[in-house]
């Protein structure tokens, strides 16, 4: 058309007489008009063909949402684990695939409903291959959580309960003491604060024996609920009733929401095997693996280059201090002749990362081997390349789980020359199955969390296999079986060598005295009560044992441990918190709520803000308290007192003051800092601020119990400072409570005129309660306010006592800590460690304690101290609700 234009344009320049005339310029009009009128017919069609297009490219909206919603939960993992990193070119990867592999249909609906499941279980697949177990279902439910709040099927306020819990609320009281934990009548009187569930109250006291069936139940997400709940509630809302009595339930719970949901397969157990994550690797795609504390995926790997005829061409180093030029020098080479090459360990070389990031990138896929693979293993680490992470194909790799699992592969490198080549066949035998079973023990005593040991220490196989090379020597070179020294070496030097915790050694040495005595010799030996561990004969043979090894169960009771039945719902509790917790990380809702919702949050952060700010009290007059409590000589308390004022007051002038810049940030009066952004987050997420943790003392409450802790504790410093010395002490009021007990001490040595070294506190436990004490003792101090865990107290026979089934926490009895000198322990007590908090680990301090550690306080028992020590009875001052 342009072309005929210009022509016009020209003959119309060029026209000498009349352009009617001209018969050039005519036919040029005429072609001009005629191709127009093309044009504009090819622009018609052109315009419609658009309009198709657009029609049948919204028809595949719901595939470019669901791609939206899987790409930011996968970007999300990244604040759960550094480890989870992955980039956008392998997520299109995947999504191209899916395309390519659902099943075809001509029904637009029913294609895109094909490419979204296909994709959806697709990446499940790929990205559980480089997730650790715990995070697994993690994934799979916030997948379908997104998913379900795209359809707005999930209320955000109830999504925020689920995750974060309810702020406490002063309610009714619990109408059913005798089995439902304070806990969890706190959490349903906060779910009532919700819409849908306003009547819970009111239904729950008549309908609470329906409700003791459900939380009675070992599968209470599967009871019917009691009245018509079952009908008012869906799957989702189920979820937060079941949360609130039974937390220990959620896991089963979740994988039912998610199988209901997405479908069975989204739980079920996704192998990873290397031959698959080999397929998805190339020269430029290294292959990561990712280990656990006390994995080596090195022999699997061996294994496989055996399958892959690469044994001779796979060359492996250990990185560490000076390995980076050797490691260079061995990628190089790798890349020129096609090898494999096999860096372990890359977390022990964070300074030489970046190199390796380099050299990687400058991989030229047209020069580069084809044969050529780089393999790498590492532990989680923030210092790992990004970059690598997203590029690579990764596997997660974790030990076996359970006793069984642990045995087996523990017996997996003997044979029956190995176990008879001992000059002591039967007792060597006998004395592997028993160190051996210990080994798994302690393994598996960490899933407890602070049961198990205060710290998690990354015991592995080289503790085993020096142990057993002992035992061979020892038994070799003496007559006897020298218990005393198997005894030491393995339990001070070979694992107590990693044992840093005072508390953790003798829980260790206790357990490794049932495993080590002579005791284990006899045919008919039982591990544990039940005798389904136990002893074998000596003439058994290395199939004898492999065979006896496989009729264990799968799931260890807690008994083999020497734990309370309660130990199983501890570690229950432990993995929802953790759970929950990683949810949170991820971000909660994600990037899937809507702009309404980010002022509906600034509003709940405000109204958080000012209910605490409006009943948090001001700081103490401390010129006031040193004028009516001056520091004397003969009265350490008044010192005490003092210090624990000053504490106090640090933390609420922090509370006082970042509430208000808060305040005025939401309102756009000052700048909202990172700090204040972070805040606001917390109690968004009813967490405590760290502007206020890092001023206040260890506390695992939520932010709504935590204030009103906090409160109560200053409550009971206000009382001392108006009502003098109190008769009883609160001792979980006090911020730093080894300050009081120094000063009782204190107070006796100064009256009695000893020193104050050769002292140490004789304990009485009282049979009057603490409100029912209105008189000092003559010496030392009446204390209140302990918890017991892991066992309770027996007030009619003044003794410890097992635990009552689901009941983890009991109240302590009021105490008498008496000050003696040069006293010594006596028979009949449990030496029972006392913690400010149940998470029980904290930073070791130079007494070869934990600063979360208060005293050792001894309660009176019938059974031997071994007893408590396996069950890991401890006193706590506060719990974690």
């Amino acid at each position: 058309l342009k072309e005929i234009e210009d022509k016009i344009l020209n003959l119309l320049s060029e026209s000498k007489g009349s352009p009617v005339d001209d018969e050039n310029l005519i036919e040029a009009l005429d072609a001009s008009k005629i191709k127009s009128a093309e044009i504009q017919a090819k622009v018609q069609i052109a315009e419609e063909t658009e309009k198709d297009i657009d029609l049948t490219r919204s028809k595949y909206m719901p595939v470019a949402v669901r791609t939206q919603i899987l790409f930011f939960c996968t970007t999300d993992l990244a604040r759960v684990d550094p480890m989870y990193q992955y980039s956008l070119e392998w997520f299109r990867a995947i999504f191209l695939n899916s395309i390519e592999k659902a099943e075809l249909n001509d029904d637009v609906a029913v294609r895109t409903t094909n490419i979204n499941n296909h994709f959806t279980f697709n990446l499940y697949s790929n990205v559980c291959r480089s997730l650790f177990e715990r995070h697994k279902l993690l994934f799979s439910f916030l997948l379908c959580c997104r998913v379900l709040m795209n359809e707005d099927k999930i209320d955000m306020a109830e999504w925020r309960f689920l995750i974060s819990g309810g702020s406490a609320t002063e309610g009714a009281e619990n109408p059913a003491p005798s089995w439902l934990t304070d806990r969890a009548w706190q959490e349903l009187s906060a779910l009532a604060a919700l819409p849908r569930f306003t009547e819970l109250m009111k239904e729950f006291a008549t309908h609470a024996d329906d409700f003791k069936r459900i939380f009675d139940s070992g599968t209470p997400h599967r009871e019917p609920l009691p009245a018509d709940w079952d009908a008012r509630l869906d799957h989702f809302q189920k979820l937060l009733l079941i949360r609130c009595i039974r937390f220990d339930k959620m896991a089963p719970m979740l994988q039912d929401f998610v199988a209901a949901s997405l479908g069975q397969r989204f739980i079920e157990p996704q192998t990873a095997s290397l031959s698959v994550a080999y397929a998805d690797s190339s020269p430029t795609i290294p292959l990561i693996f990712v280990l656990s504390p006390g994995t080596d995926p090195a022999a699997d790997l061996y294994k496989f280059a055996e399958e892959m005829k690469f044994t001779k061409k796979l060359s492996a180093i250990s990185l560490g201090q000076g390995q980076g030029p050797r490691a260079e020098a061995m990628l190089k080479s790798g890349m020129e002749r096609g090898t494999w090459v096999f860096f372990q360990n890359c977390h022990l070389a964070p300074s030489w990362m970046p190199t390796l990031e380099r050299l990687i990138e400058n991989i030229d896929p047209a020069k580069v081997h084809r044969d050529f693979r780089l393999w790498l293993t590492s532990v989680p680490s923030p210092k790992f390349p990004v970059s690598i992470l997203q590029n690579s194909a990764k596997m997660s790799v974790e030990p076996p789980r359970g006793i069984k699992a642990n045995l087996l592969e523990a017996f997996d490198g003997f044979d029956d020359k190995h176990m008879e080549a001992c000059s002591k066949p039967a007792e060597f035998k006998k004395l592997l199955l028993s160190l051996c079973m210990f080994h798994g023990v302690l393994l598996e005593r960490r899933k407890f969390g602070s049961l198990g040991f205060n710290i998690r220490y990354p015991f592995n196989k080289s503790d085993l296999a020096i142990c057993l090379k002992q035992l061979n020597m020892f038994l070799d070179e003496g007559d006897e079986v020298p218990f005393k020294v198997l005894i030491y070496t393995a339990g001070q030097i070979n694992y107590g060598g990693r044992v840093t915790d005072d508390w953790d050694r003798r829980c260790l040495m206790t357990i490794l005295e049932s495993f080590y005595n002579t005791g284990v010799l006899q045919d008919d030996h039982k591990f544990s009560p039940s005798g389904v561990f136990h002893q074998l004969a000596g003439e058994t043979d290395y199939s004898g044992y492999i065979d006896y090894i496989r009729t264990l169960p799968i799931n260890d009771t807690p008994e083999i441990f020497g734990l309370h039945d309660n130990a199983n719902i501890t570690f229950a509790n432990n993995e929802t918190g953790d759970l929950l917790g990683a949810l949170l990380a991820t971000g909660g809702g994600g990037g899937s709520s809507a702009g309404g919702a980010s002022h509906n949050r600034d509003k709940i952060i405000e109204d958080v803000a000012l209910d605490i700010s409006g009943r948090l009290p001001k700081p103490m007059d401390i010129e006031h308290v040193m004028k009516k409590h001056p520091v004397r000589y003969e009265e350490s308390m008044n010192t005490v007192l003092i210090q624990e004022v000053i504490r106090f007051n640090k933390l609420l002038a922090a509370m006082h003051s970042s509430l208000r810049d808060l305040l005025k940030a939401l309102k756009g009066l000052v700048v909202m800092s990172e700090a204040l952004e972070l805040m606001a987050t917390s109690l968004f997420n009813n967490q405590v601020p760290a502007l206020w943790s890092a001023k206040a003392y260890p506390s695992l409450k939520p932010l709504a119990s935590w204030v009103t802790d906090l409160l109560q504790r200053v409550e009971f410093i206000h009382k001392w400072i108006d009502g003098g010395i109190p008769a009883t002490f609160w001792i979980s009021g006090f911020y730093f409570p080894q300050a009081f007990l120094t000063g009782t001490l204190q107070n006796y040595a100064r009256k009695h005129v000893v020193s104050i070294d050769t002292l140490s506190f004789d304990f009485k436990v009282l049979t009057k309660p603490a409100s029912e004490i209105h008189v000092k003792p003559d010496d030392g101090c009446y204390i209140y306010g302990l918890y017991l865990e892991g066992a309770r107290w027996d007030a009619a026979r003044e003794r410890l006592d097992e635990s009552r089934p689901k009941e983890l926490y009991t109240e302590m009895a009021a105490m008498w800590l008496r000050p003696a000198a040069n006293r010594k322990v006596e028979g009949g007590v449990y030496e029972c460690p006392c913690y400010k908090t149940l998470q029980r680990a904290g930073v070791l301090s130079t007494t070869g304690h934990s600063t979360n550690f208060v005293l050792p306080i001894e309660v009176p028992t019938h059974l031997p101290q071994s007893h408590w020590i396996k069950r890991a009875v401890a006193l706590v001052c506060a719990l974690d609700y």
